[in-house]
């Protein structure tokens, strides 16, 4: 059963936010890491530094303040919390700021494999109240760490649902890195001897009409080579109105059965950036 969580529940863990806060020392550290050149050098200073605070706080926890929301992260196994924790100046930089030059009123966002929900809680932090956010990740380690997230920060424009977004409704095997849980996918990961977990699924249209949304906004789209199966058949059945206006899409060409790209352009998409992991396009 697909499992929809709402943003106005309460974080299910019970110490609350700030009971994990930094010490000074690792807030100096961190200050220094968010601060250091997006260069080699650079991020050879923040991975010297990351391995030090990680060892100094042997699995705990940390409360922060990041890309404009409140987060409890956990940094040991997903490397997308380690890079909003230590180095957030190099998340998606380029890509957040394209978003949220398309937030406006009434605003409709789609955070597919929103893993602890980095993307949806920009948006809404910057949306002030004017959005309809969903972050859909099926992972279910992640996306406990998800609704915590949203819990704490009580935007109320976020809802996190619990399942994969495929070519067809049902439940698929989801494939798992244990040494990136945030990199969980429908096709394989690392290798076919990869952990692996049966969850539910529905495919992107059928998600966008649940949720009665007259129209789509921006898709952010990052499920480890996956894009084609859940891209391709949205694009052949889709309304005209339902098309989003932006897609950020992470560019996992070498996994796709379909080229995503070509299939974007004959849908009237317009390649606007391309950065290290992920194409961005407008409708044109």
């Amino acid at each position: 059963m697909v499992t929809d969580v709402i943003a106005q529940a309460l974080p299910s863990e019970a110490a609350p936010f700030g009971a994990h806060a930094p010490s000074r020392l690792v807030r100096s550290a961190l200050s220094l890491t968010g601060a250091l050149p997006d260069t080699w050098m650079g991020r050879r200073v923040a991975f010297f530094l990351r391995n030090l605070v990680l060892r100094s706080l042997a699995g705990s926890p940390l409360d922060i303040e990041a890309l404009g929301a409140r987060m409890r992260i956990k940094p040991y196994n997903n490397i997308s919390e380690k890079k909003v924790l230590f180095t957030p100046q190099y998340f998606d930089a380029e890509e957040l700021s394209i978003l949220r030059r398309y937030i406006g009123d009434d605003f409709v966002f789609l955070d597919v494999g929103a893993n602890a929900g980095f993307y949806a809680l920009h948006a809404a932090a910057h949306a002030r109240g004017r959005a309809r956010i969903l972050a859909i990740e099926p992972q279910p380690e992640i996306f406990d760490r998800l609704v915590w997230n949203i819990g704490v920060n009580r935007f109320g424009t976020v809802k996190a649902i619990a399942c994969a977004l495929a070519d067809r409704a049902g439940d698929v095997t989801l494939f798992l890195d244990p040494a990136n849980i945030g990199q969980a996918s429908i096709r394989i990961v690392g290798s076919a001897n990869a952990p692996t977990l049966r969850v539910p699924a529905k495919t992107m249209l059928d998600v966008i009409r649940d949720e009665h949304f007259d129209h789509v906004d921006a898709i952010k789209l990052d499920v480890q080579g996956a894009e084609d199966l859940i891209l391709e058949p949205f694009l052949a059945s889709a309304p005209a109105h339902l098309l989003p206006r932006l897609i950020i899409l992470e560019n996992s060409e070498s996994r796709w059965q379909t080229d995503l790209h070509a299939l974007l352009r004959r849908h009237r998409y317009r390649e606007i950036a391309r950065t290290r992991l992920n194409a961005i396009y407008t409708l044109a």
